[in-house]
Parts: structure tokens; C-alpha cells; sequence
């Protein structure tokens, strides 16, 4: 693996407490993520895996273990520099897309600026080269229920990437589409890649994590198998728009 660490894991643990009844859902992970590398975490249901997206993406806080992102300790930050932290690194996608229904592809991808105290011109500004950047220069004002499943995925990636974040975290991008949606979903990630963007997925599709470069295998809250791979190509009936910033 080359380049700096951007994601940094030592003996963590996460536990939850279920009517009595102590789960360890992280049972002490060690793990380094590189920049640039596409990491596909896969494992079954109850494995662990969302629980350690969580935790990466600063949404849960581990018992135990550190975990330093981008060389920052996360356990050290208040609310409020957890939350800066988070929204300059992070880009996340959901399985559901998690879009307004009444709001324009184009607002939609502005309102992590918007939360951010963005002004109304450079928000449009960014909104626009994200939305061209996934391919969606011609669908700015549809709303969600005018754009495919594939079209209304690309704009929640185009969020994403509306605060030039340096790594996305994916759950489960690809569960709500067709085949050769997933396809075009993941020649996008793999652009992205060529770009420098590091990029977690979770997945419990063998057929999605051949694209990534390196896959976690999960079991009883552990990382049970770590390989790199030669990712397949995925080709797209378009190819991906991506363009270097």
C-alpha cells in the first residue's frame, strides 16, 4: 500500500447492551487504510461491518481502541470539532440515496453547504461542477422522482463530493439497483479512484467487491480476512464523466 494513512485503527472495541446481554459488535480491530485505496468490507449480517462503517464515518464512538483520522485522535474531539472533522474528510452514500423529494437534484447536492453556511453563489457554483462531475449536467433541476435509480445515486455521490472530501464511505451503494446500474455505480467509484479518492464500501455482494482493490472480510466483529486483489474493470455502457479538480 502506498501513501499516507488516512484511516488508522488500534484495538477497538465496540459493545452494545441488548436486554441484559452484552454484544461485542467490534471485538478489537486493528486496521490502516492508505489513501487512494478502494476497500470493499464484506461479511454477513450481525458480522460487524456497519457497526465499523458507523465508527469510521465518526457516527458511533468505540469503548475502547483509538482510531485516528487523517492523524487526528477522534476520541480527543468535542462535538463540534468531531463534527468539522467529519464534514471535511467524509462524503457518505446510503443504499436509500436519502434525497428530498421535493428539492432539485441541484439542491440537493448544495445542502451540506448550506448546513456549512455556504453563500447562495458559490453553493450553486460547486452544486453544478459536482453534478457535471457524476454526469448529471443535463438532470440539475429534476427531482428525484424524474431520474432513474442509477441518475438519483449519482447525485447523492455528487453530495458527497460537494465539500471536496477526501475519503466516501458507501453502504451498501448498490443494494437498491439493476445489475448494470450497480455496473455504472461502480465504474464511477473506480474513477473516482484513479483520481486519488479513497473510498470504503460496504457490501454483501461478491459480485460488487471485485471491484475494489483490497477486501475486509468480517466475522464476530473481527477482520477475519484482509487480501489485495487486481479489481475487474467495470465498464459501463457510458463511460463515467469523471474529470481530475
Amino acid at each position: 500500500m502506498a501513501g499516507p494513512a488516512l484511516i488508522e485503527l488500534v484495538g477497538l472495541v465496540r459493545t452494545y447492551h441488548v436486554g441484559g446481554t452484552e454484544v461485542k459488535a467490534l471485538g478489537g480491530i486493528n486496521l490502516t487504510i492508505t489513501e487512494g485505496e478502494f476497500v470493499a468490507i464484506m461479511g454477513s449480517s450481525g458480522s460487524g461491518k456497519s457497526t465499523l462503517m458507523n465508527t469510521l464515518g465518526c457516527l458511533d464512538r468505540p469503548d475502547g481502541g483509538t482510531y485516528r483520522l487523517a492523524g487526528t485522535e477522534v476520541a480527543g474531539l468535542d462535538r463540534d470539532a468531531l463534527a468539522d472533522l467529519r464534514n471535511h474528510t467524509l462524503g457518505f452514500v446510503f443504499q436509500s440515496f436519502n434525497l428530498l423529494s421535493r428539492t432539485s437534484a441541484r439542491e440537493n447536492v448544495e445542502l451540506p453547504l448550506l448546513y456549512a453556511g455556504v453563500g447562495s453563489a458559490e453553493r450553486d457554483q460547486r452544486a453544478r461542477k459536482a453534478l457535471e462531475r457524476v454526469g448529471l449536467a443535463d438532470r440539475m433541476d429534476h427531482h428525484p422522482n424524474q431520474l432513474s435509480g442509477g441518475q438519483q445515486q449519482r447525485v447523492a455521490i455528487a453530495r458527497a463530493l460537494v465539500n471536496t472530501p477526501r475519503m466516501i464511505l458507501a453502504d451498501e451503494p448498490t443494494g437498491n439497483l439493476d445489475t448494470a446500474t450497480s455496473i455504472e455505480i461502480m465504474a464511477l467509484f473506480q474513477a473516482l479512484g484513479r483520481e486519488g479518492m479513497t473510498i470504503v464500501l460496504v457490501t454483501h455482494e461478491p459480485d460488487i467487491a471485485v471491484y475494489a482493490t483490497r477486501v475486509l472480510t468480517m466475522r464476530d466483529g473481527l477482520i477475519v480476512a484482509d487480501r489485495l486483489q487486481e479489481p475487474q474493470q467495470a465498464v459501463a455502457s457510458t463511460p463515467p464523466p469523471v474529470a481530475a479538480t
